[in-house]
């Protein structure tokens, strides 16, 4: 069986969940059940990062033990499985004992490349992004990504990565690999800046000032830096080093690469150079592909708390539930309009009335709608179903789907709805069966197969509705229709 890995970006567990990582989720799950269905064995990756200073501060304010807060936290992200109906099956959290051992055979691998130094040395840092900055990465003085925070000097002595040496390793990679990175601006953008020169990066942190980090190999006084420790998930995740059968299986080996990144704009130099980087030190493949998401803004403005605009997805499906939604609408719903509402790869909107104007729309009135009017128009007048065509899909959704655009990919499918509603309402097949039945009946079995097309195109983008209409087709004679989305006002 062909193999399929994926791996999400691991949160923070600094805050709970908000819907920019709900959409990550989302749509790596998509992307994982779609390759389920086509017969890849999937392993689909996703965990927490629960190391750094950020994550030290946060614990302290609240009052708790650093290993308490982040196992709080790490339950809240966990808990999107049953929320998002998420097919993830590994979970990695930082903390983990197998995952602190696998980062310390991947710093010993980069030692002893000759690619960790100590030295000392003085920088600008931003605490919320976890990454040191150049002035020219600030604004007034502060991160653009965290304006509210102070940039901090950091001044001690570090084991750093030799970074500056991987510049043109990197520029051959992605020269050799033209659709490393997706979409194709924002691989113009890492290339850009690899081209613009690399600067070494530290990997530890002092450990009497940072005491919250996997311990540096032989070095008592030394934590790693939060970002080398995290990104080896994508790697310990998977058994390595001890487990080298399901690394070179899923991972990949330099001749078949597998490994495929999803991630927010804001991780691109990470996933894409960093990672990339540490990947060649330590001897191993490089991933087959990062595919980088846009961000989701709250009525046109960047989501803050201090702006009390960031969407809780626990608080948005609650609030569905209580308009009448069962759980599993209130999930697909949601599921509906992360894929299909948000651009895959461009910044989107999202507000309440946006959701709920789409949702009636498309949900309520699309197929809802369509669902019951086909399957009412067979009941009431005993037609039966031609045999199915259990093709998952015309060329246009497969190379959409090949290629991570969702929201297009799913387009297809309300292109479809629409098609049908269009057919019904030239024909009338619910009139025409008066007077003809036998047309109209053929009319109608051509609605049913439709239908069942649209059932199987959905099942990656909204399992629960796909399954609603798939049984209600195989169950024709049981007269039951779905009601699959209430309106909501």
């Amino acid at each position: 069986m062909e193999k399929f890995y994926l791996t999400t970006t691991l949160p923070y567990v600094n805050a709970s969940p908000h819907i920019g990582f709900a959409l990550e989720m989302v749509q790596a799950d998509i992307i994982c059940r779609y390759e389920g269905l086509l017969g890849k064995e999937v392993i689909f990756n996703t965990g927490t990062d629960e190391h750094g200073l950020k994550i030290h501060r946060s614990a302290e304010t609240a009052g708790k033990t650093t290993q308490a807060y982040v196992d709080e936290y790490a339950a809240k992200f966990d808990q999107l499985k049953l929320a998002l109906n998420l097919s993830y099956n590994r979970f990695v959290r930082t903390t983990d004992a197998h995952h602190k051992l696998a980062a310390q055979a991947f710093w010993e691998k980069c030692l002893a490349a000759g690619d960790i130094y100590k030295k000392t040395y003085q920088v600008k840092y931003c605490v919320g992004c976890e990454l040191e900055k150049t002035d020219s990465e600030l604004e007034n003085g502060h991160c653009i990504l965290h304006p509210n925070l102070v940039i901090e000097l950091i001044d001690e002595e570090n084991y750093f990565f030799r970074w500056s040496k991987y510049q043109q390793p990197l520029l051959d990679f992605y020269a050799a690999n033209p659709d490393f990175v997706v979409p194709d601006f924002r691989f113009n953008e890492i290339k850009q800046f690899v081209k613009d020169g690399l600067q070494d990066f530290s990997v530890s942190r002092l450990k009497t000032k940072m005491p919250w980090g996997v311990p540096v190999p032989n070095d008592d006084n030394q934590v790693m830096y939060v970002w080398f420790d995290a990104l080896v998930n994508y790697v310990s995740t998977l058994g390595w080093p001890e487990d080298e059968k399901t690394f070179v299986d899923f991972w990949g080996t330099d001749d078949k690469r597998n490994a495929i990144q999803v991630a927010g704009k804001d991780n691109l130099r990470q996933q894409s150079a960093m990672w990339q980087a540490m990947l060649m030190s330590a001897g191993l493949p490089n991933s087959k592909q990062i595919m980088i998401h846009g961000f989701i803004n709250s009525g046109g403005q960047k989501m803050s708390k201090s702006l009390g605009n960031v969407v809780d997805p626990y608080e948005l499906l609650a609030r569905l539930q209580e308009l009448g939604l069962t759980p599993e609408q209130a999930t697909d719903s949601l599921r509906y309009y992360l894929a299909r509402e948000i651009s895959t790869f461009e910044d989107s909107d999202f507000t309440w009335e946006r959701f709920k104007d789409s949702y009636n729309a498309n949900l309520a009135n699309g197929i809802g709608n369509l669902t019951s009017r086909i399957l009412k128009m067979a009941t009431s007048n005993n037609v039966v179903p031609l045999k199915w065509n259990d093709d998952n899909g015309d060329e246009s959704y497969k190379t959409l789907m090949a290629g991570y655009k969702l929201h297009q990919a799913s387009d297809v499918i309300w292109e479809i709805i629409s098609d049908c509603d269009s057919y019904i309402q030239k024909h009338e097949p619910f009139k025409l069966i008066k007077v003809d039945h036998e047309a109209a009946e053929k009319q109608i079995q051509h609605l049913l197969g439709e239908l069942h097309h649209i059932g199987l195109l959905l099942n990656p983008f909204m399992t629960h509705t796909s399954d609603e209409i798939l049984k209600a087709l195989e169950n024709l004679s049981s007269g039951n229709i779905p009601h699959l989305f209430p309106r909501i006002e």
